[in-house]
């Protein structure tokens, strides 16, 4: 059997390779759990649930701080958030040839039946972010590349995602990020924009009345993994001058029928070599 000799003791190079495997996926997972959040996360709330010691957690942090992968809150607490390197990562593995192939396809079927401007997105922090997206072929449209962050509080996609959390971590979130006015229809009121995201919740579309973009309308249905969460949305957007938000809300059965079609790319399952027709009926 193969043998190491560390501090003048034979060990079994097996089980070496075994504890760094385990050191390995111990930071994989401290970023996953940041990742799934809905809020930041504390030394003491790591320690616990990953189950490993505050000073190897604490090691792990300051490592993962110098080298941007999390980043520490200045709020009272302390709190840890993944940082810019590991939101770079998730992009990256987003973007992977697998989901552009299909998503553009899938995106393009669905602006070609809409004739509208269609995204796929994923939520980050108090931030969406535009992972793919094709244009409508009209001249009058919005300018938002793949990679673009929109505030989550007045966006279709936004909404969407904030509905669906539990009315504790709706609040939390609300009371930590900037209710920003972009337009004269942006919902600031915590109150206004919680009993928003009850109706959101209830009809299961999110949708954007002019509140990111003043002439601009936007919905958007969810993706959602095996467990129900949603870890992304398929949106289409038009300015008012084109469509209303009834206009776009007709859509919705083929938006849905896209996000069906993407759901296996972001929540695991089998990846359809050819994607299916987005029928326009």
């Amino acid at each position: 059997m193969s043998k190491a000799f560390q501090n003048g003791v034979a060990t079994d190079a097996a089980s070496m390779n075994q504890g760094d495997d385990a050191r390995a996926l111990r930071v994989l997972r401290l970023i996953e759990h940041l990742a799934n959040a809905t809020q930041p996360l504390t030394l003491s709330q790591l320690s616990t649930r990953l189950d490993v010691p505050k000073a190897t957690m604490m090691r792990m942090l300051d490592h993962l701080q110098r080298h941007g992968y999390v980043l520490r809150t200045p709020f009272e607490g302390g709190g840890y958030v993944p940082g810019t390197a590991a939101t770079r990562l998730a992009l990256s593995a987003l973007r992977n040839n697998a989901l552009i192939r299909v998503s553009r396809a899938t995106l393009g079927k669905l602006v070609a039946a809409t004739g509208e401007t269609c995204n796929l997105v994923v939520p980050e922090g108090n931030n969406v972010i535009y992972v793919d997206r094709v244009e409508t072929e009209e001249p009058l449209r919005l300018q938002l590349p793949p990679g673009t962050r929109a505030p989550m509080h007045c966006t279709a996609s936004g909404k969407l995602f904030l509905s669906r959390l539990s009315l504790f971590e709706q609040r939390s979130l609300l009371t930590a990020m900037p209710l920003k006015k972009l337009t004269p229809r942006t919902i600031t009121d915590p109150a206004s924009l919680e009993a928003e995201l009850a109706r959101i919740a209830k009809c299961g579309i999110g949708f954007d009345h002019e509140e990111f973009v003043l002439g601009m309308v936007a919905v958007a249905v969810p993706i959602q993994a095996s467990d129900g969460k949603v870890v992304a949305a398929v949106a289409c957007h038009a300015p008012v001058a084109r469509k209303s938000i009834d206009d776009l809300l007709a859509y919705v059965g083929l938006l849905t029928d896209a996000a069906s079609v993407l759901q296996p790319l972001l929540a695991g399952g089998q990846i359809a070599e050819e994607t299916p027709p987005i029928s326009s009926g």
